[in-house]
Protein backbone atom coordinates (compact mmCIF):
# COMPACT_ATOMS: atom_id res chain seq x y z
CA UNK A 1 0.00 0.00 0.00
CA UNK A 2 2.00 3.31 -0.50
CA UNK A 3 2.26 6.12 1.26
CA UNK A 4 0.90 9.92 1.41
CA UNK A 5 2.72 11.96 -1.16
CA UNK A 6 5.17 13.94 -0.68
CA UNK A 7 3.04 17.08 -0.80
CA UNK A 8 1.29 16.09 2.34
CA UNK A 9 1.52 18.92 5.15
CA UNK A 10 3.61 18.10 8.41
CA UNK A 11 1.46 17.91 11.90
CA UNK A 12 2.36 21.56 12.85
CA UNK A 13 1.04 23.01 9.35
CA UNK A 14 -2.45 22.20 9.12
CA UNK A 15 -3.78 25.66 7.24
CA UNK A 16 -6.01 28.23 8.38
CA UNK A 17 -7.42 28.73 5.28
CA UNK A 18 -7.60 26.21 2.17
CA UNK A 19 -5.29 28.63 -0.22
CA UNK A 20 -4.10 25.95 -2.43
CA UNK A 21 -5.46 22.43 -4.15
CA UNK A 22 -3.51 19.88 -1.43
CA UNK A 23 -3.57 17.09 -0.22
CA UNK A 24 -3.53 16.78 3.91
CA UNK A 25 -2.15 14.34 6.52
CA UNK A 26 -5.40 13.52 8.24
CA UNK A 27 -8.61 11.60 8.35
CA UNK A 28 -11.23 11.86 10.54
CA UNK A 29 -13.38 9.38 8.73
CA UNK A 30 -12.90 5.98 9.49
CA UNK A 31 -14.18 2.71 11.01
CA UNK A 32 -12.45 -0.45 12.85
CA UNK A 33 -13.50 -3.66 14.43
CA UNK A 34 -15.76 -1.52 17.04
CA UNK A 35 -18.20 -1.62 13.93
CA UNK A 36 -18.01 -2.98 10.46
CA UNK A 37 -14.28 -2.20 9.93
CA UNK A 38 -11.44 -5.22 9.26
CA UNK A 39 -8.69 -3.45 11.40
CA UNK A 40 -8.62 -3.33 15.29
CA UNK A 41 -8.74 0.54 16.51
CA UNK A 42 -4.97 -0.14 17.10
CA UNK A 43 -4.41 -1.82 13.91
CA UNK A 44 -5.72 0.93 12.34
CA UNK A 45 -4.07 3.63 14.81
CA UNK A 46 -1.12 1.92 13.52
CA UNK A 47 -1.70 1.85 9.96
CA UNK A 48 -2.28 5.73 10.14
CA UNK A 49 1.35 6.27 11.08
CA UNK A 50 2.61 3.92 8.48
CA UNK A 51 0.71 6.23 5.66
CA UNK A 52 1.81 9.48 7.41
CA UNK A 53 -1.30 10.96 8.73
CA UNK A 54 -0.90 13.18 11.89
CA UNK A 55 -4.34 13.71 12.92
CA UNK A 56 -6.96 11.33 12.70
CA UNK A 57 -10.82 10.30 14.03
CA UNK A 58 -12.29 7.13 15.02
CA UNK A 59 -15.68 7.28 13.72
CA UNK A 60 -17.20 3.70 14.14
CA UNK A 61 -20.71 3.33 13.42
CA UNK A 62 -23.43 4.28 16.28
CA UNK A 63 -20.53 3.62 18.98
CA UNK A 64 -17.27 5.20 20.65
CA UNK A 65 -16.44 2.02 21.83
CA UNK A 66 -12.69 1.82 20.21
CA UNK A 67 -12.25 4.79 21.29
CA UNK A 68 -10.00 4.41 24.36
CA UNK A 69 -7.49 1.28 22.39
CA UNK A 70 -7.31 3.73 19.77
CA UNK A 71 -6.00 6.53 22.08
CA UNK A 72 -3.86 4.64 23.59
CA UNK A 73 -2.37 3.81 20.35
CA UNK A 74 -2.23 6.98 18.99
CA UNK A 75 -0.27 8.16 22.24
CA UNK A 76 2.19 5.13 21.32
CA UNK A 77 2.10 5.77 17.78
CA UNK A 78 2.71 9.84 17.68
CA UNK A 79 -1.10 10.99 16.37
CA UNK A 80 -3.18 13.51 16.80
CA UNK A 81 -6.45 11.72 17.80
CA UNK A 82 -9.92 12.78 17.93
CA UNK A 83 -12.67 10.54 19.71
CA UNK A 84 -15.92 10.27 17.45
CA UNK A 85 -19.10 8.41 15.74
CA UNK A 86 -20.79 8.08 12.79
CA UNK A 87 -24.29 8.05 13.71
CA UNK A 88 -27.41 6.69 11.41
CA UNK A 89 -29.84 9.31 11.10
CA UNK A 90 -32.93 9.75 8.49
CA UNK A 91 -34.16 13.13 6.60
CA UNK A 92 -37.10 13.04 4.24
CA UNK A 93 -36.76 9.04 4.08
CA UNK A 94 -33.44 8.76 3.38
CA UNK A 95 -30.70 7.56 5.27
CA UNK A 96 -28.24 9.96 5.80
CA UNK A 97 -25.06 9.30 7.83
CA UNK A 98 -23.53 12.10 10.58
CA UNK A 99 -20.13 12.31 11.39
CA UNK A 100 -19.80 13.36 15.26
CA UNK A 101 -16.22 15.10 16.02
CA UNK A 102 -16.18 14.83 20.10
CA UNK A 103 -13.31 16.38 21.56
CA UNK A 104 -14.35 15.60 25.36
CA UNK A 105 -15.15 12.13 24.64
CA UNK A 106 -18.39 10.37 24.79
CA UNK A 107 -20.69 12.41 27.01
CA UNK A 108 -23.65 14.06 27.56
CA UNK A 109 -26.66 13.02 25.43
CA UNK A 110 -25.17 11.31 23.13
CA UNK A 111 -25.03 8.93 25.92
CA UNK A 112 -28.32 7.80 25.86
CA UNK A 113 -28.07 8.55 21.81
CA UNK A 114 -26.13 5.80 21.56
CA UNK A 115 -27.76 3.68 23.55
CA UNK A 116 -31.32 4.05 21.38
CA UNK A 117 -28.95 3.46 18.13
CA UNK A 118 -27.49 0.22 19.37
CA UNK A 119 -30.69 -0.71 20.57
CA UNK A 120 -31.99 -0.08 16.96
CA UNK A 121 -29.42 -1.69 15.39
CA UNK A 122 -30.00 -4.94 17.33
CA UNK A 123 -33.26 -4.79 15.89
CA UNK A 124 -32.81 -4.29 12.17
CA UNK A 125 -30.07 -7.34 12.55
CA UNK A 126 -32.94 -9.35 13.28
CA UNK A 127 -34.84 -8.51 10.88
CA UNK A 128 -32.15 -9.07 8.28
CA UNK A 129 -31.43 -12.73 9.59
CA UNK A 130 -34.97 -13.73 9.10
CA UNK A 131 -35.52 -12.61 5.39
CA UNK A 132 -31.62 -14.05 4.50
CA UNK A 133 -33.09 -17.36 6.20
CA UNK A 134 -35.75 -17.60 4.15
CA UNK A 135 -33.69 -16.63 0.59
CA UNK A 136 -31.35 -19.69 1.58
CA UNK A 137 -28.82 -18.98 4.31
CA UNK A 138 -29.78 -21.10 7.40
CA UNK A 139 -28.69 -20.04 10.68
CA UNK A 140 -27.94 -16.50 9.55
CA UNK A 141 -27.81 -14.23 12.45
CA UNK A 142 -25.32 -16.68 13.92
CA UNK A 143 -22.94 -17.36 10.90
CA UNK A 144 -23.22 -13.01 10.91
CA UNK A 145 -21.89 -13.00 14.37
CA UNK A 146 -19.15 -15.74 13.78
CA UNK A 147 -18.34 -12.87 10.88
CA UNK A 148 -18.13 -10.40 13.42
CA UNK A 149 -15.87 -12.16 15.98
CA UNK A 150 -17.22 -10.14 18.84
CA UNK A 151 -20.80 -8.95 20.66
CA UNK A 152 -21.65 -5.44 18.82
CA UNK A 153 -24.54 -5.17 16.89
CA UNK A 154 -24.17 -7.24 13.56
CA UNK A 155 -24.50 -5.02 10.07
CA UNK A 156 -24.81 -5.86 6.71
CA UNK A 157 -21.06 -6.05 6.18
CA UNK A 158 -21.12 -9.30 8.29
CA UNK A 159 -24.10 -10.58 6.83
CA UNK A 160 -22.06 -10.33 3.63
CA UNK A 161 -18.94 -11.74 4.49
CA UNK A 162 -21.52 -14.48 5.99
CA UNK A 163 -23.15 -15.08 2.55
CA UNK A 164 -19.80 -15.39 0.89
CA UNK A 165 -18.27 -17.66 3.55
CA UNK A 166 -21.07 -19.87 2.96
CA UNK A 167 -20.51 -19.78 -0.91
CA UNK A 168 -24.11 -18.41 -1.54
CA UNK A 169 -22.77 -15.26 -3.60
CA UNK A 170 -18.93 -15.12 -4.47
CA UNK A 171 -17.84 -11.83 -2.88
CA UNK A 172 -18.98 -9.11 -1.09
CA UNK A 173 -20.74 -6.97 -4.06
CA UNK A 174 -22.62 -9.98 -5.13
CA UNK A 175 -23.71 -10.31 -1.56
CA UNK A 176 -24.98 -6.43 -1.93
CA UNK A 177 -26.19 -6.56 -5.43
CA UNK A 178 -28.36 -9.54 -4.68
CA UNK A 179 -29.86 -9.70 -1.00
CA UNK A 180 -28.15 -6.49 0.82
CA UNK A 181 -27.75 -3.72 -1.22
CA UNK A 182 -30.54 -0.86 -1.40
CA UNK A 183 -33.66 -2.01 -2.13
CA UNK A 184 -32.65 -5.58 -1.31
CA UNK A 185 -34.57 -8.10 0.96
CA UNK A 186 -32.04 -7.76 2.99
CA UNK A 187 -31.80 -4.03 3.07
CA UNK A 188 -33.92 -3.33 6.02
CA UNK A 189 -34.46 0.39 6.82
CA UNK A 190 -34.17 0.74 10.81
CA UNK A 191 -35.92 3.38 13.15
CA UNK A 192 -32.85 6.02 13.02
CA UNK A 193 -33.82 9.44 14.38
CA UNK A 194 -34.76 11.97 12.40
CA UNK A 195 -31.37 14.10 11.64
CA UNK A 196 -32.62 17.42 13.71
CA UNK A 197 -32.94 14.61 17.29
CA UNK A 198 -28.97 13.48 16.31
CA UNK A 199 -27.55 16.82 15.05
CA UNK A 200 -28.69 17.51 19.01
CA UNK A 201 -27.01 14.80 20.44
CA UNK A 202 -23.87 15.89 18.98
CA UNK A 203 -23.92 19.85 19.61
CA UNK A 204 -25.25 19.49 23.23
CA UNK A 205 -22.73 16.98 23.88
CA UNK A 206 -19.71 19.17 23.12
CA UNK A 207 -19.11 18.10 19.52
CA UNK A 208 -19.04 19.19 16.29
CA UNK A 209 -21.58 17.52 13.50
CA UNK A 210 -20.39 17.03 10.56
CA UNK A 211 -22.73 16.13 7.50
CA UNK A 212 -20.82 12.69 6.03
CA UNK A 213 -20.67 12.16 2.11
CA UNK A 214 -23.03 14.41 0.70
CA UNK A 215 -22.13 13.63 -2.83
CA UNK A 216 -23.05 9.90 -2.35
CA UNK A 217 -26.60 9.83 -1.55
CA UNK A 218 -27.78 10.36 -5.40
CA UNK A 219 -29.73 13.70 -4.72
CA UNK A 220 -29.75 16.69 -6.89
CA UNK A 221 -28.01 20.07 -6.21
CA UNK A 222 -31.25 21.49 -5.41
CA UNK A 223 -32.23 18.71 -3.05
CA UNK A 224 -28.71 18.19 -1.42
CA UNK A 225 -28.79 21.87 -0.37
CA UNK A 226 -32.00 21.56 0.85
CA UNK A 227 -30.60 18.54 3.49
CA UNK A 228 -27.47 20.85 3.85
CA UNK A 229 -29.96 23.82 5.35
CA UNK A 230 -32.33 21.41 7.02
CA UNK A 231 -28.56 20.25 8.73
CA UNK A 232 -27.50 23.40 9.84
CA UNK A 233 -30.86 24.82 10.72
CA UNK A 234 -30.75 22.01 13.41
CA UNK A 235 -27.36 23.31 14.38
CA UNK A 236 -24.77 21.48 11.61
CA UNK A 237 -21.43 23.17 10.88
CA UNK A 238 -19.39 21.20 8.83
CA UNK A 239 -19.84 18.76 5.66
CA UNK A 240 -17.28 16.38 4.50
CA UNK A 241 -15.72 18.06 1.52
CA UNK A 242 -14.30 15.19 0.08
CA UNK A 243 -14.93 11.59 1.21
CA UNK A 244 -12.55 9.13 -0.45
CA UNK A 245 -12.06 10.03 -4.31
CA UNK A 246 -14.45 12.33 -5.88
CA UNK A 247 -14.86 14.19 -9.42
CA UNK A 248 -12.91 17.38 -8.78
CA UNK A 249 -15.77 19.58 -10.37
CA UNK A 250 -18.36 17.26 -7.89
CA UNK A 251 -15.92 18.60 -5.28
CA UNK A 252 -15.78 22.04 -6.46
CA UNK A 253 -19.48 22.33 -6.54
CA UNK A 254 -20.03 20.31 -3.53
CA UNK A 255 -16.99 23.39 -1.91
CA UNK A 256 -19.80 26.09 -3.42
CA UNK A 257 -22.68 25.30 -1.37
CA UNK A 258 -20.57 24.95 1.67
CA UNK A 259 -19.40 28.53 1.32
CA UNK A 260 -22.98 29.78 0.65
CA UNK A 261 -24.00 28.45 4.03
CA UNK A 262 -20.96 29.03 5.77
CA UNK A 263 -19.93 25.25 6.53
CA UNK A 264 -16.41 24.64 7.76
CA UNK A 265 -15.19 21.61 5.51
CA UNK A 266 -14.23 18.35 6.97
CA UNK A 267 -12.59 15.06 5.10
CA UNK A 268 -12.25 11.55 5.58
CA UNK A 269 -11.52 8.37 3.33
CA UNK A 270 -14.55 6.55 5.38
CA UNK A 271 -11.91 3.19 5.27
CA UNK A 272 -13.57 0.39 6.45
CA UNK A 273 -10.38 -2.84 5.60
CA UNK A 274 -7.53 -2.60 3.64
CA UNK A 275 -7.58 -4.05 -0.39
CA UNK A 276 -10.79 -2.03 -0.80
CA UNK A 277 -11.03 1.28 -2.44
CA UNK A 278 -10.46 3.67 0.22
CA UNK A 279 -7.15 4.04 2.37
CA UNK A 280 -6.48 6.09 5.93
CA UNK A 281 -5.82 9.48 4.18
CA UNK A 282 -6.54 8.37 0.62
CA UNK A 283 -8.63 11.15 -0.62
CA UNK A 284 -9.07 13.57 -3.92
CA UNK A 285 -7.52 17.00 -3.24
CA UNK A 286 -9.12 19.70 -1.21
CA UNK A 287 -9.59 22.35 -3.75
CA UNK A 288 -9.19 26.01 -3.26
CA UNK A 289 -12.07 27.56 -1.04
CA UNK A 290 -13.32 29.90 0.85
CA UNK A 291 -14.71 27.35 2.80
CA UNK A 292 -12.91 27.43 6.60
CA UNK A 293 -11.20 23.72 7.28
CA UNK A 294 -12.91 21.67 10.15
CA UNK A 295 -10.18 22.53 12.83
CA UNK A 296 -10.85 26.39 12.31
CA UNK A 297 -13.95 24.92 14.63
CA UNK A 298 -13.89 26.76 17.93
CA UNK A 299 -14.56 23.31 19.07
CA UNK A 300 -11.50 21.44 17.58
CA UNK A 301 -9.06 24.68 17.15
CA UNK A 302 -6.68 23.16 19.81
CA UNK A 303 -5.95 20.18 17.90
CA UNK A 304 -4.43 21.92 14.48
CA UNK A 305 -1.49 22.42 16.32
CA UNK A 306 -2.27 19.34 18.87
CA UNK A 307 0.62 17.40 20.25
CA UNK A 308 0.82 14.16 19.33
CA UNK A 309 -1.06 11.52 20.67
CA UNK A 310 -3.31 14.92 22.72
CA UNK A 311 -6.90 13.67 23.35
CA UNK A 312 -9.87 15.26 24.14
CA UNK A 313 -10.42 19.14 24.83
CA UNK A 314 -7.85 21.77 26.12
CA UNK A 315 -4.78 23.94 24.83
Amino acid sequence: MPLLPANYLPANALPPVFDVDQRYSVDLHMHSTASDGALTPTELVKLCAERGLTHMSLTDHDTMDGVDEASAAAEQAGLCLIPGCELSTRWQGINIHVVALMPGGLQGPLVEGLKQQREARIQRAEVIAERLEKMGLPNALEKARAQAGSDRPLGRPDFARALVAEGVVADWAGAFKRYLGSGKKGDVKAHWPEISEAVAWVVASGGVAVLAHPLRYGLTRRKRGLLMDAFQAAGGQSAELVSGQQNPDSTRDLARQLVERNLYASMGSDFHFPGSHAAPGSMSVIPRTAAPPIWQHSRLIHLRDAPSGMLGPGS
